[in-house]
Formats: C-alpha cells, structure tokens, sequence
C-alpha cells in the first residue's frame, strides 16, 4: 500500500523493488596478505546474479603500501569497474578515509552482475606490503519472476 495515492510502495512494481541491499567486502594485509593477483573480500559470492550496484564507498582504514609500484583496483562484476586501477603510492589509496566508487547512484555508472559475485581487490605490478580498507556496495537486488 502506498503511503501517497497514485503512487506506489518502493517494494511494488515489475523487475528491481524493494529495500536497498548492502554488501561489504573486508580487506586487511595482515589477514589476507599482499601478494599480486585477486583477493575475495567478502569470502562468499555474496553480490547476487543480476544485481544492480548502484553505489557505494570504499573506507581506507590504513593505508596501502608496497615496496614496489603495485597498483589496486576493486570490481565486482569486470575490471575497474568500482575503483579503478591506481598506484598505491596516490589516491584513493595512499590516505585513510572514505573513497568514492564509480557506481554513483546513476542509471549510465551503475553495474550489473551476470553472476553471483565476491567483491574482488586486484592487485598488480608488486606486492603490497600493508593496508587494510573496506568495501561497501548499496544494490537493487531483482525479484524473482
């Protein structure tokens, strides 16, 4: 029932309803190490298949380093597409706190998933060598048909 007439519940309608869902994806060098290639940060594929990410944040807690001149990137769905591949030694990695992420509650930067997806850190040219951060996405979750 709406709460306004003529209009509709958030949770009424065809396809993407209901409450916003949240995922978060937890990184920190110390627990998961630094080696190059990709880390799971949720641990499960928790992001749904055909799920709409429509925004988010990522939360520097300390930040990344690396003896080298790794870069980091976080995606859920393909490459770059929460936070793009950058030096650690620069922004959004190099200071703590809250970092924007390409999804930015836009229909043309939201992303969809094909499957049910993990929140991925890629990691690439040197290892890290500390850092931790966490990843929180807000998505539309479609109903079953």
């Amino acid at each position: 029932m709406s709460v306004i007439e003529g209009t509709r519940a958030a949770n009424e309608g065809v396809g993407y309803g209901g409450a916003i869902k949240v995922a978060r994806g937890d990184y920190d060098f110390a627990v998961d190490g630094g080696a190059q290639g990709d880390i799971d940060l949720m641990g499960v594929a928790g992001v749904p298949s055909g799920a709409i990410v429509i925004g988010g944040f990522v939360e520097v807690t300390a930040a990344l380093t690396s003896g080298g001149a790794a870069t980091a990137a976080v995606k859920v769905e393909g490459a770059d597409d929460l936070v793009a591949a950058a030096a650690v030694s620069g922004a959004p990695w190099s200071t703590t706190g809250r970092k924007s992420v390409v999804p930015d509650f836009t229909g043309a930067n939201s992303v969809k998933t094909t499957a049910a997806r993990d929140i991925v850190l890629t990691i690439a040219t040197a290892d890290l060598t500390a850092g931790a951060f966490k990843a929180v996405l807000f998505y539309l979750e479609p109903l079953p048909a």
